[in-house]
């Protein structure tokens, strides 16, 4: 980066003094390759930061708000394009630099921001978190001042587009609101199978854990309901118009397969009497990727691990007394109500027995190009009024936990970074909206897990699977407390693991509480519990090997299947009988096997879903299920199930085979799954013109990985994808982590494909290789490893904006 604050000779001495660095150590390397960055309003002290050859940046500070400062700045300073288009997409700010066709975004995201009092939402916080919030935003707009002052610093996304960054306020951590993570779509679509009888259907690709009966609720007319009643809703959860239409399906698969891994072992199972800490978050794959790494230190705070653009603080890592890491809990949080309006004044819709005004927001909308757009934003007792059809005298509104008072989904990092025990820990997470696992290991020997997330209290009658009438009887309650979710410290067994799978413990008040009833399959997670159960003392080596675990008990189980088979796939067969069922890169029988299930998928549903319900269930049939229904076939498969069953075996596998010989050519051993599960990562804007010349493809053909959506090693696939490589990767960990909790220095990482969002960078992709090969790379946190591992030292220093 320029040397901003320094006078040209201070520039041509650094760059002079970069020639003699080779003989010297690193911390002499980075005490020589000293950038000084001067004019920082808002800071209020000089701040040291220390960088290692990964570019992760190590922050020494007086103050634990000037850490928070840093932590802005340097995030604005290597993320600066991604953190502008998330603040400008969240505040509905999109259209204004892209033109026209983001004002259905930006309405969208109005609509959802948060319309109590901001200020005192902000004092509920205690002194400490708010001054770290402050400080955070200055960092930002510290960065800001700079590229404003020389817009040679700006990412060439800017330059492209012609636009600037938009300044930040610290309110808008408080107004920022929307986490969509529940089942709004999944409401709709069960009112509809409904309406042509086909509730029963819905199960068979969501099924619903605890067991629980789908009804339509009491006043419900399913033949009203339509895709057009998630309206603006619907818009929040699509995929944006970034240069190309995305198929909607392609939404919907990221959306289902976002997930993690993470476990925690007791110093009673570990090979060094220390508890270890793993977290492999799942998102789709990218660039940049969805973590950045920061270590934050000062009197008071010394935390390090994976955060994200515009979010302060760390998300999963450890300070000096506690690891935490975090996987998706699954609570049901946004419902739809169906509104009856008034066949002559729309905006008034009936309520616990009258006829209530919506309250009405004149918003108006800047675009690019063209004259601003000025759009009324709606609100009903239950919330955003999302979609209105005077017309058949309808509206649907939408109540979402995130939107509540006292939810907040921006600032929990600061109290969980700040956190020394399993008391404070739980208590910074009062706040957190979006639903978590939180698991947790100090350096006392203690580990716990504990769900949090905003948990809605519904009323009888009302279990959220559903849309439901808005005449003021299926009102929710307000909120239920952090108690009211699970939690667990110091199980007997001496390890807790979660990988999205349904994890209420026996005994919980499920119907009761009504959490959810839509869950991950447990394939991932019985695996991981397989092999911590069987390792009687756990090492940081055993953990990172877990992470990149490619054994699929489930694909053994489907070959176990294939009996006698025609002599035509009988090589094919045999393949598959060899094979021990990892999902490797470079196994013939795993690529066999994925495009086999694939076809698997296809046929079971074409069997089970009516053709006239396609449209509705698009599929897949769940895995567990479709393993399940083909392991004890019935009654759907005709009059002789077995052998109906095995026809289906022997025809998916012949199209396999036929399908590879196409693809990957004629000789059989020469096949590999990493030939065609590959990864290319481009830019969100690739398809704009004068992005991809900037910004070229990561990976391609010759990047291929191993696992699928089934191993503890996720790298999911979308068979269903109307592209013509429906076998790449798409999504899976990037940011891996395990941490040895007491002895720091041991841990270790992988941040995929790097620190950087700006090509110009040696951080931009410098991960990749690594992460291909699962080479997990050391995480040093103690002054003297932070010191041997520095190759830059940067010194921040406060003053006024020059």
């Amino acid at each position: 980066m320029r040397n901003i604050g320094c006078s040209r000779r201070e520039v041509l001495l650094g760059g002079a003094a970069a020639a003699g660095l080779i003989a010297l150590s690193p911390t002499a390397r980075a005490a020589r390759h000293r950038t000084v960055v001067a004019g920082l309003e808002g800071l209020s002290a000089p701040v040291d930061v220390l960088e290692d050859h990964w570019g992760v940046p190590h922050v020494r500070a007086g103050s634990i708000a000037d850490a928070f400062f840093a932590n802005g700045y340097l995030v604005a300073r290597d993320r600066l394009w991604e953190l502008d288009f998330g603040h400008r997409q969240a505040l509905g700010h999109l259209a204004e630099v892209f033109g026209p066709d983001f004002v259905p975004s930006d309405t969208a995201n109005r609509l959802f921001l948060f319309r109590g009092d901001a200020a005192a939402e902000l004092a509920r916080f205690p002194a400490q978190v708010q001054d770290c919030a402050r400080a955070y935003v200055a960092g930002i707009n510290a960065r800001l001042a700079q590229v404003r002052a020389n817009p040679d610093l700006l990412p060439p996304e800017f330059t492209i587009f012609d636009y600037a960054p938009m300044a930040w306020d610290v309110l808008d951590l408080i107004r920022v609101r929307a986490e969509v993570t529940g089942n709004t779509r999944a409401e709709i679509r069960r009112a509809r199978l409904a309406a042509r009888g086909g509730l029963s259907y819905d199960t068979l690709t969501t099924p619903l854990e605890p067991a629980h009966d789908l009804r339509v609720p009491n006043g419900l007319d399913v033949h009203a309901v339509s895709a057009a009643d998630l309206g603006l809703f619907d818009v929040l959860q699509a995929s944006l118009p970034l240069g190309r239409v995305r198929d909607a399906g392609d939404t919907e698969h990221r959306r289902t397969n976002s997930g993690s891994n993470a476990w925690v072992v007791a110093p009673t199972r570990t090979a060094t009497g220390r508890p270890i800490l793993a977290n492999d978050p799942h998102l789709s794959f990218g660039v940049p990727g969805p973590r950045y790494v920061i270590h934050l230190s000062a009197p008071g705070l010394d935390v390090i691990g994976g955060g994200t653009a515009g979010m302060p603080g760390v998300m999963q890592g450890h300070n000096a007394h506690i690891a935490f890491g975090r996987t998706n809990f699954h609570i049901d949080q946004e419902d739809l109500f169906i509104l009856r309006t008034h066949p002559s004044h729309p905006d008034r819709y009936f309520h616990d027995g009258a006829w209530k005004q919506m309250e009405t927001v004149p918003t108006h909308i800047a675009v690019r190009g063209e004259a601003g757009r000025n759009v009324v934003l709606r609100y009903a007792a239950q919330g955003p009024v999302v979609s209105a059809d005077p017309a058949r005298r309808r509206a649907t509104a939408v109540s979402a936990t995130w939107l509540y008072p006292g939810a907040n989904g921006l600032l929990v990092n600061i109290g969980l970074n700040l956190a020394h025990d399993w008391d404070s820990f739980r208590k910074a997470l009062r706040v957190h909206t979006s639903p978590t696992n939180f698991t947790y290991a100090d350096t006392a020997g203690n580990i716990g897990w504990q769900a949090a997330g905003g948990l809605p209290s519904r009323v009888d009658g009302h279990d959220g699977l559903l849309p439901v009438p808005g005449d003021g009887r299926y009102d929710w309650k307000g909120l239920q407390p952090l108690e009211m979710l699970p939690s667990t410290f110091n199980p007997a067994c001496g390890w807790f693991g979660t990988s999205n799978e349904m994890n209420l413990p026996p005994g919980y008040p499920a119907q009761e509480r009504r959490v959810s009833f839509e869950w991950r399959d447990r394939f991932r997670y019985n695996r991981v519990a397989h092999v911590l159960e069987t390792t009687p003392r756990a090492t940081i080596a055993d953990c990172a090997a877990l992470q990149h675990d490619t054994f699929s008990q489930l694909a053994l189980d489907m070959v176990a299947l294939l009996g006698d088979v025609p002599p035509d796939v009988a090589d094919a067969a045999a393949l598959l009988h060899r094979w021990d069922g990892r999902v490797q890169a470079d196994s013939a029988a795993a690529a066999l096997y994925e495009v086999w299930w694939s076809r698997l998928e296809r046929a079971l549903h074409a069997l089970l879903i009516p053709a006239d319900l396609h449209d509705l269930l698009p599929g897949p049939i769940n895995a567990t299920v479709q393993k399940t229904l083909l392991h004890t076939p019935d009654a759907r498969f005709g009059a002789d199930p077995a052998r109906a069953r095995d026809a289906m075996l022997v025809e998916a596998l012949r199209g396999a085979k036929a399908e590879l010989r196409e693809r990957l050519g004629p000789v059989m051993a020469a096949w590999r799954w990493g030939t065609l599960h590959t990864i290319t990562l481009e830019h969100p804007l690739a398809h704009a013109p004068g992005v991809a010349a900037r910004f070229p493809k990561l990976g391609g053909a010759r990047t291929g990985t191993g696992g699928d959506s089934y191993t503890v090693m996720a790298r999911w696939y979308n068979p269903l994808s109307k592209g013509h490589d429906p076998y790449v990767a798409t999504g899976g960990a990037s940011y891996l982590m395990v941490c040895d909790v007491g002895k720091w220095d041991n841990s270790v990482f992988l941040n995929f494909p790097g620190q950087s969002g700006d090509p110009r960078s040696p951080h931009y992709a410098d991960f990749m290789a690594d992460w291909l090969r699962g080479k997990m790379q050391p995480l040093p946190f103690s002054s003297h490893r932070v010191r041997a591992a520095a190759v830059r030292r940067t010194s921040l220093q406060p003053g006024a904006t020059p």
